[in-house]
Parts: C-alpha cells; structure tokens; sequence
C-alpha cells in the first residue's frame, strides 16, 4: 500500500492514477491518518449481470423472512407505481 499526503497527491494525482490502474493499493491521507483511497473505475453496468446476480444468489440465499414470490414482487411494483401518479 502507497500512502501520500494531500499536498503529495495534489501535486502528482496523474501518478497516482496510474498506479491504481496498474493495480497498486494507493491511499491518500491527511496530518498521517487514511481519509481516502484512489481505485480503478468500475463500470457498475457491466460490473454484475442479471446471469451472475442469480450465481451469487444461488450461492447466498435469502432468509425465508425475505422472500417473496414473484406475484408479491409485481403486486408491490404496480402498487409503488400507482403511488407515484
């Protein structure tokens, strides 16, 4: 992990992208305490698929007190949007 002061990261923000691009953990950091964290963007679109969305949940299902059917889910949807007319 690199750490730069704000002045160090003021003066050499280029550098620092760079880094994060190429993988490196760079943190920024006011009077030596850690207040921000450079990382490379990540397009939340392409991030996670509906396919990969069912994968994780497969791998972590709901509580039973959190699952609805797919009536229910629609039911809540229309009423929500009725609401807002």
């Amino acid at each position: 992990m690199t750490v730069y002061n704000v002045f160090e990261a003021r003066d050499s923000l280029s550098h620092l992208i760079s880094e994060s691009e190429r993988g490196a953990d760079v943190v920024i950091a006011r009077r030596g305490k850690p207040v921000a964290r450079v990382v490379p963007y990540e397009d939340s679109r392409s991030a996670m698929t509906g396919s990969d969305f069912a994968q994780w949940l497969d791998k972590h299902p709901l509580p039973m007190r959190l699952r609805s059917s797919m009536d229910d889910i629609e039911a809540r949807v229309h009423e929500n949007r009725d609401s807002w007319e």
